[in-house]
């Protein structure tokens, strides 16, 4: 029978995991408790990094749904779970590895699905969700002015164009 305080920590992953967006899983050996502390402030305020017993999360994980490879739960793990932008968190960490290099990104799952470390590493290369919806947003209303002026165009040539038949017409009707 299992232990009531592992059972509460399974529980507790388990209810992180499916409310999160996203999760990291890190190695964090060799880094000091201030560290530590700056890399939970570098990572938002949409997102929780937690130390985690690599027994209890790997059942946690399964509990919740989420299929991940057992080579992320060796070594001293901690997992970054992220309720908001995944891309902010994951800038987080990038940044953070790039100035401390214990800090070793393993892997992690996003919205279900597992992700390999290289793939967390390119989806910090993205911009956030935030300047992707504005230069969507800045697509459209450049789309509208051009189809805006191309209706305004018809108007005024199809103008020049009768005038331009008046013209031709009262040379012609004078000549005769």
């Amino acid at each position: 029978m299992a232990r009531p305080d592992k059972a509460a920590a399974v529980a507790e992953l388990t209810d992180k995991f499916r409310s999160s967006n996203a999760a990291v899983l890190t190695e964090y050996r060799g880094l000091t408790v201030a560290q530590l502390k700056t890399l939970r402030r570098s990572l938002g305020e949409n997102a929780q990094y937690a130390v985690v017993k690599n027994t209890l999360t790997k059942i946690a994980a399964k509990e919740a749904g989420i299929t991940l490879e057992d080579q992320l739960f060796a070594g001293p793990t901690a997992v970054a779970f992220v309720t908001g932008d995944p891309v902010e968190s994951a800038k987080g960490l990038r940044d953070f590895a790039k100035d401390n290099p214990n800090l070793v990104i393993k892997g992690g799952v996003l919205e279900g699905k597992a992700l390999s470390a290289d793939e967390i590493k390119k989806l910090a290369d993205l911009e956030s969700r935030e300047v992707l919806l504005s230069k969507l947003a800045g697509a459209f209303k450049g789309k509208q002015s051009q189809a805006a002026s191309v209706f305004q165009a018809l108007p005024s040539k199809l103008v020049r164009t009768v005038d331009a038949l008046r013209a031709k017409q009262a040379e012609q009707g004078g000549a005769e």
